[in-house]
């Protein structure tokens, strides 16, 4: 470890990871109650909760920022679905649909969640969404704007940077663990998951790969490219006879 990284630390410049605790532990040979207290204070440090109250009070609009800043630092992304379609996705439909239980005026955060979607069309950055068949067919919005809602999943997936795939229900063999929440991996920096009441920030690297490992089971069970516009097609096609 560079000296400069651990004057940063001392200085507190710099949040250290898990792993850089465990490493000065190891170097001055602390163990003990002490040793366990330290590496539980890092984890902490090394999570964060936002909770939904504090982001309404805010601005939800001031969340979207957040997160665009984020996206800006990014340029590898991978989203698990399990429930509902993300803002990156949405049609203007579906993103106000997702609000409805908001009071108040939400046209800026509207307006934000699809002033995101332009990164989308930057080249550099590249996406996996994942979503599962009950995300893509809930009835979030009314018949006619899920059908067009899927037509917008379906254009997207033919985007080079984009690679879009849905887990049907009848698929073959067990997955091995049950979806439980929504959450976004940003490269190896971190991931967020997300709750119905706020979002888990973690930084920890174990925590990271540990969630990259369980992108990587469900992404096996996913189908992707004509196999997965046709589904979304055919799932499109049941909205608009229900409209008719």
């Amino acid at each position: 470890m560079s000296q400069t990284k651990v004057s940063n630390i001392e200085n507190g410049k710099l949040t250290p990871t898990l792993v850089d605790v465990e490493l000065i532990l190891e170097a001055l040979g602390a163990v003990g109650p002490v040793a366990t207290e330290i590496l539980a204070l890092a984890r902490s440090a090394n999570t964060e909760w936002q909770d939904d109250w504090g982001s309404l009070r805010r601005g939800l609009d001031k969340k979207q920022n957040e997160l665009a800043r984020l996206e800006a630092l990014t340029s590898e992304f991978r989203f698990f679905l399990p429930t509902m379609i993300t803002g990156l996705l949405a049609t203007p439909d579906y993103v106000r649909a997702s609000l409805s239980r908001n009071s108040g005026d939400m046209s800026k955060t509207v307006a934000k969640k699809l002033e995101r979607q332009q990164i989308l069309m930057d080249t550099s950055k590249v996406f996996t969404f994942l979503l599962t068949e009950q995300a893509a067919r809930w009835p979030l919005a009314p018949p006619l704007a899920m059908a067009m809602q899927l037509d917008r999943l379906a254009s997207v997936s033919r985007l080079p940077n984009v690679r879009l795939g849905v887990i049907p229900l009848g698929i073959v063999g067990p997955v091995a663990e049950t979806p439980l929440s929504v959450f976004t991996i940003y490269g190896r920096r971190l991931v967020q998951v997300e709750t119905h009441t706020g979002a888990l920030i973690l930084r920890d690297h174990r925590d990271v790969s540990a969630y990259r490992e369980d992108f990587e089971r469900y992404e096996s069970h996913a189908v992707f490219g004509d196999d997965c516009r046709s589904l979304l097609n055919e799932w499109a096609m049941i909205f608009t006879r229900q409209h008719q």
